[in-house]
């Protein structure tokens, strides 16, 4: 085999992690140097046995296997290559071509195969093509991701001063690689935040994976973000990718990143200081190449201090804050925000929805406090656009709470009736409970935080006490 008189360049989404299985000495030190220089990492093995072994400790992208081998061939590899490592692109080589043995290995899941001796350039244009493979995959996740970006949530929308300066600090972060930390409370549009960042980046060809961290099992959470070794747990019956893995070359957000255990938190801190993560069961850690945006609701400073978040994973993930204003804080962009979230209620293009909603519905929404923020407001739009049945939105066609003087949050008389003795347990403790959401303005994040119950607890608290009041008319 010849060596490659020049060093091909790789793009990071394009290196390969390599397993290298062949009893040739020449060969194993040819490859044991050449593909790192092409930009791969390697792992060279004499035989089948070794190469069974590998793959316990690891996963790879490309597997390039020698079908005469003693003892172990390299057809008996690749079977259980493909039964643990289905996604592993293997490449046989034989010096004894035959179209039995290609058409054998093809039948198996073979990417590829070539005979012997062959170029190193030969070989590389194969891996190459396996790296283009997978990139193009990774281009489908990302046109996944616009669809279901323009099908979704709105643009970031706003002329007000507060959103002029958010789209300033986006567009100035953007074509950085930084990672960025956007506040702000439930429902202000965080994660459209972080694709108006995404869209605007290098990255904006490669994929774009959401993942909501307070929604992740506790129990699988390392193993949906790190990915995980086939028999490393019970129930693991293969290898696994993780977010981070299946996110390389392109970008993920980390919603509710105050929500991690400190044990993610550690393993969050060692990619963001080395880009490198290790999958669960694996002894090896791997790089990848993966952008992170991360949001919250959250006071991390506090939750610093009471030993739920680490110090040094806050400055990690604040090297550039983004914070998006409350809406009651931008109200001169609430008519033009409502009419997009109307034409994406009503799935018609924008001039339509102008038309649609009456000024005085408009000047409603422009009293409202929002404590639900932009999420809230396109809930009432969609609702508004049910109840008005195709005709114009009118006041009496919004839900009454937001009409209500409080700002959304029911007044104690709606929670005891018109004469509030005698109270029941539960009325007294929903009370409270509206004190103290009353107390910090709507935010239901610091209220839970102050009762002492989780966000879930506090959302299913409020849904029951709107169904109490739905019941009794």
């Amino acid at each position: 085999m010849k060596n490659a008189s020049t060093k091909t360049v790789l793009k990071p989404a394009s290196r390969l992690k390599v397993l290298f299985v062949d009893d040739e000495r020449s060969l194993q030190e040819i490859m044991g140097t050449e593909l790192p220089r092409l930009g791969h990492e390697v792992t060279v093995c004499p035989d089948g046995k070794s190469a069974l072994k590998a793959m316990e400790k690891s996963t790879f992208d490309a597997a390039i296997l020698d079908l005469r081998m003693p003892g172990m061939s390299g057809i008996e590899v690749l079977e259980h290559l493909k039964k643990v490592s289905p996604d592993t692109e293997a490449v046989v080589m034989t010096g004894h071509a035959s179209m039995e043995t290609a058409i054998e290995a093809v039948r198996l899941g073979a990417f590829d195969y070539i005979t012997k001796p062959c170029k190193l350039a030969e070989l590389e244009t194969v891996l190459i093509k396996i790296a283009e493979k997978r990139e193009l995959m990774n281009r489908n996740l990302a046109l996944q991701s616009r669809v279901q970006a323009a099908e979704g949530n709105p643009m970031l929308v706003g002329k007000s001063a507060s959103m002029i300066g958010v789209q300033r600090l986006i567009a100035t972060v953007a074509p950085a690689d930084s990672t960025v930390l956007i506040l702000g409370e439930t429902g202000t549009g965080k994660e459209m935040a972080a694709r108006a960042i995404w869209q605007q980046s290098k990255r904006a060809d490669m994929s774009f994976l959401p993942v909501n961290c307070g929604a992740l099992s506790e129990n699988l959470v390392e193993s949906e973000l790190f990915g995980h070794k086939r028999g490393s747990f019970t129930g693991a019956d293969r290898d696994h990718k993780g977010l981070f893995e299946v996110a390389n070359g392109g970008t993920l957000f980390l919603d509710e990143i105050g929500e991690l255990n400190k044990n993610i938190q550690v393993k969050l801190l060692r990619f963001l200081e080395s880009g490198e993560i290790r999958r669960v069961g694996e002894s090896e850690p791997f790089r990848t190449d993966v952008r992170v945006l991360c949001a919250t609701n959250r006071d991390l400073r506090l939750l610093i201090k009471t030993d739920q978040f680490r110090e040094d994973l806050y400055f990690r993930v604040n090297t550039f804050e983004i914070r998006l204003p409350p809406l009651r804080e931008r109200r001169p962009d609430i008519p033009e925000l409502a009419r997009h979230l109307l034409a994406r209620a009503m799935r018609k293009p924008l001039q339509q929805a102008m038309e649609m909603i009456a000024p005085e519905a408009v000047d409603v929404l422009l009293e409202h406090s929002w404590p639900g923020n932009v999420r809230e407001l396109a809930n009432v739009m969609e609702y508004g656009n049910i109840i008005a049945a195709g005709e114009v939105i009118k006041p009496e066609h919004l839900p009454s709470h937001i009409k209500d003087a409080s700002g959304g949050v029911p007044s104690l008389s709606m929670v005891a009736g018109s004469n509030p003795v005698p109270r029941t347990l539960e009325q007294i403790e929903m009370e409270h409970l509206l004190r103290v959401l009353d107390k910090h303005g709507g935010n239901k994040a610091i209220a839970a935080a102050e009762l002492d119950i989780s966000l879930k607890t506090l959302y299913n608290k409020l849904n029951r006490l709107q169904e109490q009041r739905r019941l009794a008319g």
